[in-house]
């Protein structure tokens, strides 16, 4: 199975085709290319793989990275996908907040 990770767009080269994306606090860099629309900050895109692969609406953003949260809180702390996301938070020096706190704030 492969999941698709909304995220909001802080920065965009173009040039470059490449987007600075924050992800519960954690800013990666997604690549652009596949994109079905064009982005600017403060859009939300869903990644899979380092690939924005379409611009998203806030609401489904907003439904999307709440469901999120809730599987990240319900989860048993042997899940693998919620160990490998609570480290990614944890690792990232700029995350200080919870999933939903990042959330809650980007609204």
């Amino acid at each position: 199975m492969c999941l698709g990770v909304p995220g909001k767009v802080i920065e965009v080269d173009r040039e470059m085709q490449i987007a600075t994306v924050d992800f519960w606090g954690v800013k990666k860099q997604v690549r652009l290319e596949v994109c079905d629309a064009p982005v600017d900050p403060g859009d939300y895109i869903l990644n899979h793989v380092g690939f924005a692969i379409r611009r998203i609406p806030p609401e489904e953003a907003a439904e999307t990275l709440a469901l999120y949260d809730e599987l990240l809180r319900l989860a048993d702390e042997q899940d693998l996908m919620t160990a490998d996301v609570r480290a990614e938070i944890d690792a990232a020096p700029d995350a200080t907040r919870s999933p939903k706190e990042t959330h809650d704030e980007s609204q």
